[in-house]
């Protein structure tokens, strides 16, 4: 099952909900919403010292490319 057929299912599942449900699950998928954890802000440096090894040609034009270049 894919997710398009399981939003459908959902969906389907939500439309034969009595209304005193459809409030209360509207309460759980807001509660959900705002328990969400904020994005850690990326940090300058972290990763810092992760690349030990870069070849001294690294940054030289390739060979495949001097047509477009």
């Amino acid at each position: 099952m894919n997710i398009a057929e399981h939003k459908l299912n959902l969906i389907r599942q939500i439309d034969e909900l009595p209304e005193e449900s459809l409030i209360e699950l509207e309460k759980i998928v807001s509660q959900l919403q705002r328990n969400k954890k904020p994005k850690s802000k990326r940090l300058a440096g972290c990763m810092k010292g992760l690349v030990e090894y870069m070849a001294d040609d690294f940054d030289a034009p390739l060979d495949d490319f001097k047509e477009y270049m």
